[in-house]
């Protein structure tokens, strides 16, 4: 049926129906005991960030609506999904001490498939955030220096050599509150690498925004 606010992109019954994701770690967004809480894992080998928040794990109908939006030239998604993100982003406010960040920067994409695909995806869900947030959104503040494999045909150990030295960061961001978005995070390959970049630069904290966590 017609939006009231097509810019919207889903009504609020497929906002409601959308698949909750279990109890999961704060930290590493995986399943834990406690949300309020870091998990064990995190206990024992905290990842260089300070947090996460996604919308849903990587299942219908997000997982479709992704892939049709990346791989089918499906932009006009963008706004939605990234709506979607920001809802949980208003909701994670009224429950734990979450901090609106300085500085927002999107995961960028080789200039190669930048090009191929017609747009980055990562910058079309920031920028939107960015607007409603009030926050600043530095789309040239990472780039990706040299291609790589494409992280969903490798292992988890493959991700993380296939990421080595693969981004630089072009903005001082000491003392400043960074939040990373991206599409999926599946291991953390890809959040954990940047991290690593922003915490050398002396960032004061990172936050990990995303649509899915695959869990």
């Amino acid at each position: 049926m017609p939006l009231t606010l097509p810019h919207w992109g889903f009504c609020s019954c497929c906002t409601a129906s959308l698949p909750r994701p279990p109890v999961c770690c704060p930290c590493c967004g995986l399943p834990a005991g406690q949300a309020d809480c870091l998990c064990g894992r995190c206990l024992q080998k905290p990842p260089p960030w300070q947090s996460m928040i996604f919308v849903s794990d990587y299942c219908p109908p997000l997982d479709k609506l992704i892939q049709r939006w990346k791989f089918h030239n499906t932009p006009a998604l963008s706004e939605g999904l990234a709506r979607l993100l920001f809802l949980r982003l208003q909701a994670q406010k009224y429950t734990t001490n979450w901090q609106l960040p300085d500085t927002i920067l999107s995961v960028p994409l080789f200039q190669r498939r930048h090009w191929l695909r017609g747009f980055n995806q990562s910058d079309l869900l920031a920028r939107p955030l960015a607007h409603w947030l009030k926050c600043v959104w530095e789309p040239a503040g990472l780039q990706r220096r040299i291609p790589t494999v494409t992280q969903h045909r490798l292992s988890a150990r493959l991700r993380r050599h296939n990421l080595n030295n693969a981004f630089t960061l072009e903005i001082p961001v000491k003392q400043r509150h960074i939040a990373i978005v991206d599409d999926v995070v599946t291991t953390g390959s890809t959040a954990g690498e940047i991290a690593r970049q922003l915490n050398k630069a002396g960032a004061a904290s990172i936050q990990i925004w995303c649509l899915c966590r695959t869990l």
